[in-house]
């Protein structure tokens, strides 16, 4: 049997455009990209130009934003890119889609959690001089998350808030010592100069500025919380802002302070204590320690917020009867999608417990390899969303958007994903960091093809085996509500 209506419906209109952009900024993990991602992407890649990269990449998901927030105002479903895809490309597809974002953003969410353990573990050892295993912190921080994953989402919002507003505090902070204590090369742009985007590297500097802003697509998958579709609207626009504003600004603030020759250099050296180092070089020891604790936290909110788009995909394809229905329960008591939260929750212990188990290093293999396959996975949704678009509007004729809106920009960005996924897949041996030659540079992205293709076979299945079923893909809230009773089809 389906969940009721009661336990298969969210929470309504208990966020405002302030909690989605919590959310959405918390996932992007400010401090953790700066910190972390960028300095990792400096030391693997080699290359400069990843403040440039950030820029770029928010305008290339700014023209994406466009076509996707229009279609927000008409599909309104908490497994955003699932629901998009199957009203855009019909069913099979969609159901390719939802298989390809639970995968993805599990593996950031893992990612994260493992990053957490060994963040706060540096940092207990660091304020204490205690070792504690850093399988443990990530266990106990997935634990806390589990029961914040439970309560009512407005509750998380806030929770996220502080911990997000602390840390964009701190981190224009040491933007601000940086600069106003160069190396001996001054205050220069030569790490934002445009000519870095027509040489080899762009495909790496892309790749690379991309993974920092995955999350920013959270907005809509809360779009059943939202007080209204433009809050959805306005969220979206104005965390592409920040985050890419922010990314840019500091990445570029930390060659300033290295001098843009020495960045690679400095980051191999000192890998993602860098940030810290300059801003040891710079501030009172007291204002770096505050940084280092909000680093664990940026990780934290980061984890929790992707912990609340995981629950929200298991809800919607349990909901619609793609998977468990079970999936597609919440609490009565907060409206929050419990089962999806727990089935997300035994998920991440299990992939960290693994981790520990083999003795894989958790940086390289856990949050960086992690992070980066997530991210593969989410440029393919955010390409056949663009895709799907077009499809959506061109078949709902009614829709009273113009044509800019509808067909144009999404078709733009489409081609310029396109690109951008190309020269992803082409340079991720690099991205990863493995030599030439190694196969992970492409047994790994294959496996989001089998994905794909596994995602599709079902949908097949469905279509055959399960018709009702079938016919509830992508509809949201009305697929506990609508009765069908003809052999569905993919027109919508």
């Amino acid at each position: 049997m389906p969940p009721s209506k009661v336990s298969a419906a969210l929470a309504r209109a208990r966020l405002g455009v302030t909690s989605i952009v919590f959310f959405t900024v918390a996932a992007a993990a400010p401090e953790t990209v700066v910190g972390g991602g960028a300095v990792s992407g400096f030391a693997v890649s080699g290359v400069t130009g990843i403040p440039l990269g950030y820029l770029a990449i928010a305008l290339v998901l700014g023209l994406f934003a466009i076509g996707y927030v229009t279609m927000s105002q008409h599909v309104a479903n908490a497994g955003a890119f699932y629901a998009y895809v199957a009203k855009g490309l019909g069913r099979v597809t969609g159901t390719a889609a939802g298989g390809v974002a639970l995968v993805s953003y599990l593996m950031i969410l893992t990612s994260l959690a493992g990053g957490f353990g060994v963040g706060a573990s540096g940092f207990v050892r660091q304020v204490s001089g205690v070792s504690v295993s850093w399988w443990l912190l990530a266990a106990i921080g997935l634990a806390v998350i589990a029961l914040l994953g439970v309560l009512r989402i407005d509750v998380n919002g806030r929770v996220l808030g502080v911990l997000l507003l602390a840390e964009v505090a701190i981190i224009l902070i040491f933007d601000a010592a940086f600069v106003s204590a160069p190396s001996e090369s001054g205050v220069v742009l030569d790490t934002l100069n445009p000519d870095q985007l027509i040489t080899s590297a762009a495909g790496v500097i892309l790749v690379i500025a991309f993974t920092g802003f995955i999350g920013f697509e959270n907005s809509t998958v809360l779009a059943e919380e939202a007080k209204s579709p433009r809050t959805v609207i306005y969220a979206t626009y104005i965390s592409l802002v920040i985050i890419g504003g922010l990314y840019s600004l500091s990445t570029w603030a930390m060659t300033v302070a290295t001098g843009p020759g020495n960045i690679v250099s400095q980051a191999g050296t000192h890998s993602t204590e860098l940030l810290f180092v300059l801003a040891g070089e710079r501030l009172p020891d007291a204002v770096v320690t505050i940084g280092s604790a909000l680093y664990v936290t940026s990780l934290f909110a980061g984890t929790l917020s992707f912990h609340h788009v995981c629950a929200r995909y298991f809800f919607a394809l349990g909901r619609e009867g793609v998977g468990l229905h079970w999936w597609g329960t919440t609490s009565s008591r907060t409206s929050a999608p419990a089962a999806g939260s727990v089935t997300t929750t035994a998920i991440a212990m299990v992939v960290v417990a693994l981790v520990a188990i083999i003795g894989l290093d958790p940086i390289t293999y856990l949050f960086f390899w992690g992070a980066s396959l997530g991210a593969l996975g989410v440029l393919t949704l955010v390409l056949l969303t663009s895709v799907a678009v077009v499809g959506y509007f061109i078949r709902e004729r009614d829709h009273g958007h113009g044509r800019w809106r509808t067909t144009v920009a999404p078709a733009l960005a489409a081609l310029v994903l396109a690109m951008v996924l190309f020269l992803t897949v082409a340079s991720f041996g690099t991205v990863l960091g493995v030599d030439d030659g190694d196969p992970a540079a492409w047994i790994l992205p294959l496996g989001f093809l089998v994905v794909l293709v596994l995602g599709a076979i079902w949908g097949a299945v469905l279509k055959r085996a399960r018709p009702r079923a079938y016919a509830r893909i992508g509809m949201g809230a009305r697929a506990t509500t609508v009765q069908i009773d003809k052999e569905p089809s993919d027109v919508h």
